[in-house]
């Protein structure tokens, strides 16, 4: 499970516990290769002596800086970043050394969307894009397992709270 129990309220039920598609790693592993090749072609390419020597150090140390910063911190920034949805708010942390977070009231969502690219149909992931009544406007949580199901799990459970209020304004008018 992605969200703690640690984070949820007294009484409060956890319906949707999830990280970002692994998808998301494809960059970062397509880096990993980048820079490998890159070494590995740099030490062939040097030769052998002492000159190559430090030649091939300085090549390696600088492909361990873009391994670090393009394959190592990426895939930490998959890891920490969890989503959730309970019966009372939506809950985003995310971040590795600074945790930061979002918590929306789920009476607050105006409106859910769903976008799915064509990178994102084989994987069946897409984004989500959640629209609320507050100064940050909107929050996009990418690359989100099931997509779809997601968004029919979170549009029952803000007619849940809303009580099926639109239901009631249109019988209302009859």
């Amino acid at each position: 499970m992605a969200i703690s129990e640690k984070l949820l309220n007294p009484g409060e039920k956890l319906f949707i516990s999830c990280r970002q598609h692994p998808k998301a790693l494809f960059g970062p592993i397509l880096a990993l290769v980048v820079f490998l090749a890159i070494g590995v072609g740099a030490q062939v390419a040097l030769g052998d002596g002492d000159a190559a020597t430090w030649g091939k150090r300085i090549v390696w140390v600088l492909c361990a800086i873009g391994i670090l910063w393009f394959t190592v911190r990426p895939f930490l920034n998959w890891f920490t970043t969890v989503h959730g949805v309970t019966d009372r708010r939506l809950i985003t942390r995310r971040g590795i050394i600074t945790r930061r977070g979002h918590d929306i009231p789920l009476a607050r969502i105006s409106d859910l969307q769903m976008e799915i690219n064509l990178i994102d149909r084989p994987f069946g992931c897409g984004t989500l894009v959640i629209t609320d009544a507050s100064t940050f406007g909107e929050v996009r949580l990418n690359d989100i397992p099931h997509v779809e199901a997601t968004q029919r799990q979170i549009n029952e459970l803000l007619h849940a709270i809303h009580g099926g209020a639109g239901h009631r304004r249109a019988d209302e008018g009859v």
